[in-house]
């Protein structure tokens, strides 16, 4: 009987919230990011393309069982449309399929971001991960198939025009909620307008729970691998990780004792006491000393694992 294969790297866990450069692939700023970290496990919140900059919250250890809570949370972009051209990816990266000479004034742009707004139905674009009897739409496009996306339903919770530095481009800033393609804004702006778009250039600012301030430039952190010992070096990436809790900070949280955490991550239920315990809640989270113990299920004054976190 052979021996369990010992995971490589370190058991490190927590939340790395990176501003990823231009020109760099969400898969690629992961693996970038586990090998710096020496992390056994790491995966991120929601991909970026490499055209697009800003926030990429990639988890480390126990936080990829979190992943999905950050999934689903609210985003923020700031993006830019250049009118006059259709692509084939709704970005600079794709060959140009419509043209037009027509140019859009402010007003006539303001005045259709109330179409966009709320919940309404948006067709991906043909270069996108959505499935097509079991393939990415995107490996069908390279193939130079043209499929039918159904259209789906999205939430645009704010859209706004910043501004129009010159004719031929325009600057918004949208906060939406899960599966919202910008690129599909941008192409339906222009066709809306009559004029054609789309984007050249793509920032995303937010990602719930986690801001701005929260975000780490890669360069801070390939700066260290100056430094020539280990635990120094790791020591210093680890403190830009902020915990795996945080990113439940959306869900209800009880805290525990010793006791009661050694009892979750056995995988058994314990008992809630106490007038502010909650009654019930079809997920919540519990911490003990500050630190994530379990995610799970709270009714009948018991509070009853799903998911277990390391001490």
């Amino acid at each position: 009987m052979s021996r369990p294969r010992k995971p490589k790297g370190r058991p490190v866990s927590g939340w790395l919230i990176l501003d990823k450069p231009f020109d760099f692939g969400s898969t690629e700023a992961v693996a970038k990011i586990k090998w710096l970290f020496k992390a056994q496990k790491a995966g991120h919140a929601g991909t970026l393309d490499p055209l697009a900059s800003g926030m990429l919250p990639i988890a480390l250890g126990d936080a990829t069982k979190t992943v999905p809570y950050v999934m689903d949370g609210r985003k923020i972009y700031e993006f830019t449309v250049t009118w006059g051209e259709e692509r084939t990816t709704d970005d600079l990266e794709g060959e140009v399929t419509q043209s037009s000479e027509k140019r859009p004034a402010a007003d006539a742009i303001q005045a259709i971001l109330g179409d966009y707004t709320g919940v309404i139905q948006q067709i991906p674009p043909q270069f996108s991960a959505i499935k097509i009897a079991g393939e990415r739409a995107y490996d069908l496009a390279r193939e130079g198939e043209t499929v039918e996306i159904p259209s789906r339903e999205v939430e645009i919770h704010r859209l706004t025009l910043i501004g129009c530095p010159d004719n031929n481009t325009a600057q918004f800033e949208v906060e939406c909620g899960k599966g919202t393609y910008v690129r599909a804004l941008a192409r339906d702006f222009g066709r809306q307008l009559g004029c054609f778009g789309h984007i050249s250039g793509l920032r995303r600012t937010f990602v719930a729970p986690f801001g701005e301030d929260d975000m780490v430039p890669l360069a801070d952190l390939t700066a260290l691998e100056e430094i020539e010992d280990d635990a120094e070096r790791l020591a210093a990436l680890d403190a830009f990780l902020i915990d795996t809790g945080e990113a439940l900070s959306s869900l209800p949280q009880i805290v525990i004792n010793d006791d009661q955490a050694h009892r979750l991550r056995m995988g058994n239920p314990i008992i809630l006491r106490g007038r502010d315990a909650p009654v019930s809640a079809d997920e919540a989270y519990a911490t003990a000393r500050g630190k994530l113990v379990a995610i799970g299920e709270i009714g009948g004054g018991e509070f009853r694992p799903k998911r277990v976190f390391g001490g």
